[in-house]
Order: structure tokens, then C-alpha cells, then sequence
């Protein structure tokens, strides 16, 4: 048996006018989704407990089996397995993103939390900038891709709250903004760090060009390294996991997953489709579960952007869910695929929420309540409801995953 799961991270949203009345899964050319999704189970799924944040961290830690009531102790530390970056135990990792701040006097407006989605390659060299001008033996900087980095900072951790900069598109963030300015070499940081970006030829370019500059570092997600199981030892399984964003890559790594580098994989709607798809069937070959994450309706949510978010769901059924299941069902070998979201992403909001999320999980082998509907957020909640197929963990899922029988 072959486990493979999808993840349309943050695909979910609510019903649009600009649509007529319908979600952009709704709306989204998704013939193959309908296909499995009406032959299939339809699930609805609570992936963040109760009390915790709604980010990709704790939703798709929940998605890969694990209770983030047992495992989960910050974004960063899971984001420095990725990038190989280890973490003492007197040390803390922060996320560190590259934004573009507005200064209006005293006020702090946050424009863009990923600074235009500026490419890795500038990133890079302002991330090195920083480390060379800033950088010291209590704090290093690493790079990751486009907008996100690493931050590790050693010895006593700082008394500080932390939000994550995606929840404040064209928001005042002065006083967080001022949260940082209270611990003396974090605010030394932010104004050094300031400079370095303001005068680099990376910046100057950008502007140039029209482009938001990276003015400015964000902290947060911070946390120390978790300890937890691989799906190995749980549950005898073995194979990959795909994505273009260190936090899912570290996910990977805690997860005993082998986490391969795709050419031209960006985490948006730009991103190599093909690699993508290429590497999860070819670890198939030997191994049991892939699992492809796919992070642009995510992006196209926290940006606002419908177009971008509908097509980024289009291309993940034409380019991701197609040919994976063509491949496979010319194989012959029976498989168990799922496709999901981590959360909702929803455009009105721009940020995450934790309200449950809708499934679709196809057995080639066949299915004890096949819902014989498409898929969507609405017939998911029907569907679900109907069969008994309301699932109050991400760990209930990964077990009916896994473990669940065909007819």
C-alpha cells in the first residue's frame, strides 16, 4: 500500500461575491479532486487544538500525526532542521523575515511581511549583510528561502511577545514593534540591521525597480528543539516529504522523512510543479508515504489576492493531484491518497483561522462511505456529518490514514 498526502496549505475560504457566492475551491477548476472526492471519504478535520495558534507549525504538525499538545515548541527550532542549523540547549531560534516596514514618525505600519517575495538570492545576501555587520556570538543569522530566516540567539532568552508579521498586512504594529525596542540588543539590532538593509545595493535595486525593499527584520515563532517519534518507529513508514519552505522540510526531519531540495520549488504560485511530483512518485518506488505540500493558496491568502489563490488551487489538481494519480493507477499497485488543507486561509481575513478543515481521502481499493459529492468546504461539512466522519485531532486522521480499512 502507497500513502500519499497532499496539502493545500491554507486553500480554505469562505463564500466570495466576487465569485458568486462561491469559495475559490468552489469556483476552481478541480476536476480530479471532484473525481476522488465523490468516489472517496470527505472528512472534516480539526487540525489546531484548542488554545493553540493557527499557524502551518501547529496545523501541519497535527496533518503528519502528531499532538502538538506533546510536541510542539515554536516554528523556528522546527525551521533550523531544515537548514541543518543546530540549537543548543541554552539557546532560542526565532523566525526572522525580511519585511518592508513603513516609519510614519512614531507609528510602524507593516506593508509587506515578505518583503515583495523577494527571491532567495537577494535574501541571501542581505541575511549575510546582516550576519557580517550584526551578527556576534550571542546572535547568528542564517538564510533560508525568500522571505524566511533564522535567528539563534544564545544564553538567557528575553521576557518578550512575539506575532507573527503575516497577521498584520497593512497593519500598525507599533506596539509590537515597541516590544523589541525594550531589551537593549534587540532594539541595537533592529536600528544596525535597519542601516545594513537601507544602503545595500539589493535594496537600491529593488526600489529601482518599483519593488518592495527589505527594510526591516521581524522576530518571532521562537522556541527551543522538540523531541519527538518518527512515523518509522509509529508506524512503520518510510519515504518523503516534499515542499519548498524550511518549516515543513523541518517537519520532515523530526518526522524521519528524507526532505529533498527541488529546483525552482519557491513556496508560491511559480513554484516547480513537476520536481515536485517527480520526486514524491520516485520515492514511492521504494518506500511507502509522500507527502506533497504546496504552499501558494497560503500566499495568495495572506496577500489578498483571489486570482493568484484560485489558480494556485487549479495547478495543485492539474499539475500536482493529476498526474500523481494517473501514475498511480497505472502502477496498479492500490494506494490511499488524501488531499487537504493545514487551515484556512481565508482572503476577507489574510491571516490563519482554526475552524476544521475539509478532506478528501481516496482509497483505489474503495471506500466504506464514498460521499458522491465534489469536493468542498461546504459538501465536506455535509458529507463528514453524514458518515460519521467528524474528527476532532490531525492524529485521528493520520490513524484512519494509515490505518483505516477498505471495503
Amino acid at each position: 500500500m502507497k500513502y500519499i498526502l497532499i496539502i493545500g496549505d491554507g486553500m480554505g475560504d469562505e463564500p466570495i461575491a466576487a465569485l458568486g457566492g462561491k469559495t475559490p475551491i468552489e469556483a476552481a477548476a478541480t476536476p480530479v479532486m471532484d473525481r476522488l472526492a465523490s468516489e472517496g471519504e470527505q472528512l472534516l478535520v480539526s487540525t489546531v487544538p484548542a488554545g493553540y495558534p493557527p499557524g502551518s507549525d501547529v496545523a501541519n504538525l497535527s496533518l503528519l500525526g502528531y499532538e502538538p499538545e506533546k510536541y510542539y515548541t515554536g516554528r523556528a527550532p522546527i525551521e533550523a532542521a531544515s537548514m541543518g542549523v543546530a540549537i543548543d540547549a541554552d539557546a532560542l531560534a526565532f523566525r526572522c523575515n525580511l519585511v518592508t516596514l513603513d516609519h510614519q514618525g512614531d507609528r510602524v505600519i507593516m506593508r509587506d511581511y515578505s518583503a515583495g517575495h523577494i527571491t532567495t538570492g537577494e535574501s541571501r545576501q542581505l541575511v549575510e549583510a546582516i550576519q557580517e555587520s550584526c551578527g556576534a556570538e550571542r546572535l547568528r543569522f542564517y538564510p533560508g528561502i525568500s522571505y524566511r530566516h533564522l535567528m539563534i540567539l544564545q544564553g538567557e532568552p528575553p521576557r518578550l511577545s512575539t506575532a507573527p508579521p503575516h497577521d498584520y498586512m497593512d497593519k500598525d504594529v507599533t506596539s509590537l514593534y515597541r516590544n523589541y525596542l525594550q531589551v537593549g540588543y534587540l532594539k541595537d539590532l533592529l536600528e544596525k540591521s535597519a542601516a545594513v538593509l537601507a544602503d545595500h545595493p539589493v535594496n537600491r535595486e529593488r526600489l529601482r525597480q518599483g519593488k518592495n525593499p527589505a527594510n526591516g527584520i521581524w522576530l518571532w515563532g521562537e522556541g527551543k528543539s522538540p523531541s519527538m517519534p518518527t512515523l518509522s518507529s509509529r508506524f512503520g513508514l518510510k519515504g518523503c516529504l516534499i515542499s519548498a519552505v524550511d518549516l515543513l522540510k523541518g517537519l520532515g526531519v523530526y518526522a524521519g522523512l528524507a526532505v529533498p531540495d527541488i529546483p525552482g520549488a519557491t513556496g508560491y504560485i511559480d513554484t516547480n510543479y513537476a520536481g515536485k511530483v517527480d520526486a514524491a512518485l520516485q520515492s514511492l518506488e521504494t518506500d511507502d508515504l509522500a507527502i506533497v505540500h504546496l504552499e501558494g493558496p497560503d500566499e495568495a491568502g495572506h496577500q489578498g489576492v483571489l486570482a493568484d489563490k484560485v489558480q494556485a488551487i487549479e495547478d495543485l489538481d492539474a499539475k500536482v493531484v493529476a498526474p500523481m494519480v494517473e501514475r498511480l493507477e497505472q502502477s496498479g499497485e492500490p494506494f490511499r491518497l488524501v488531499v487537504t488543507m493545514d487551515h484556512y486561509t481565508p482572503l476577507s481575513l489574510r491571516t490563519h483561522v482554526d475552524w476544521p478543515v475539509p478532506m478528501l481521502l481516496y482509497d483505489s481499493r474503495g471506500v466504506e462511505s464514498a460521499s458522491g459529492l465534489s469536493y468542498s468546504e461546504a459538501n465536506a461539512k455535509t458529507a463528514a456529518t453524514e458518515n460519521g466522519l467528524v474528527l476532532e485531532s490531525g492524529a485521528a486522521f493520520f490513524e484512519r490514514f494509515v490505518r483505516g480499512a477498505a471495503v
